[in-house]
């Protein structure tokens, strides 16, 4: 009996698989991690191959998001991009923001709140195990770039399914932190000038999964906004505000800003509204202590840890 052109499809879609689990498995048939997390994605993801999107994403991230940065994004159409952000976003964060999600001691998983911070339609829960396990990882985007900031193990994994998968899988380029390094590690990126922002993905579980510490120059996710005019990438819930006082038109927070939001124009700077997503870059780079960030009820709601345990400890009591 001769195969049919669908059954051969499907053999080598099989031993693709196979022989991809293969290697990213390091040569066994199935890690603690990878078991776990097909579990936890279920059979509707393992079906629809989200799951082993993930997997690739995860096994492979430098190389994934050097084929998307380089490859993909400059094909994408207006679909493509609205299915990009949809599935794939980030949530800017300040500093003290960034700290709190590290430091907590307390189980979080207030779904409604987080489609108010997210307006996405997807991969929006927001799930914090505290005190939550963090790993430094390999930062793709920085790794997909010929010329390229420095250190490059500045992403946090969070939570012990992605920590437990890094790990497993690449324990060359992740080490685990304890809460203290995760912070230590969050203030030496922002005294670069680099912002952080919270990352959920569809492919990870459809939830909140790691804290990226971001450089303009390197960074996918404004890459996309600017570049491409993809909106995955929002608000933190503030907007930067100018001493003009104390301000002494230096330049240096015009440079430091990865969103394009400042400017200088008849002597004085100036901030662009529409496009401060504030992240706090500007304020910590200030040598006058002129910038200062201001909550703007019209930049969304903001990630605020503490408002979250608050918000879960009266649902509890009620």
């Amino acid at each position: 009996m001769g195969w049919s052109i669908g059954g051969v499809i499907l053999s080598v879609v099989v031993v693709s698989v196979l022989g991809l689990l293969f290697v990213g498995e390091r040569g066994r048939l199935m890690l603690p991690s990878t078991l776990k997390m097909v579990k936890v994605m279920g059979w509707r993801r393992n079906l629809n191959l989200t799951a082993l999107h993930g997997y690739i994403y995860g096994r492979w991230t430098n190389r994934y998001l050097n084929f998307v940065i380089h490859q993909v994004l400059p094909r994408l159409g207006p679909r493509g991009k609205k299915r990009l952000a949809n599935g794939y976003h980030g949530k800017v964060l300040t500093l003290p923001q960034a700290e709190a999600i590290i430091t907590i001691n307390e189980r979080i998983d207030i779904r409604k709140l987080s489609e108010q911070i997210l307006p996405f339609s997807k991969a929006r829960e927001l799930i914090i195990n505290g005190p939550p396990d963090v790993a430094a990882i390999e930062c793709g985007c920085r790794n997909a770039r010929e010329q390229h900031c420095m250190p490059t193990q500045v992403c946090l994994a969070i939570g012990k399914d992605f920590v437990d998968f890094a790990v497993e899988h690449n324990p060359q380029t992740t080490r685990r932190l304890s809460q203290e390094e995760a912070v230590e590690l969050l203030r030496a990126e922002h005294e670069r000038g680099h912002y952080h922002s919270a990352w959920f993905r569809e492919a990870c579980m459809g939830r909140f999964y790691a804290i990226c510490n971001c450089c303009k120059c390197c960074c996918c996710g404004v890459e996309n906004m600017i570049k491409y005019g993809i909106q995955n990438v929002i608000s933190s819930g503030y907007v930067a505000m100018i001493d003009p006082v104390k301000c002494q038109v230096c330049g240096v927070c015009v440079q430091a800003c990865a969103f394009n939001a400042l400017a200088i124009t008849n002597g004085k700077v100036y901030v662009e509204w529409d496009k401060c997503l504030g992240c706090g870059v500007c304020q910590g780079q200030c040598p006058d202590q002129a910038i200062a960030l201001q909550r703007d009820a019209r930049k969304g709601k903001p990630l605020d840890v503490d408002l979250l345990m608050r918000t879960m400890s009266s649902k509890l009591s009620n």
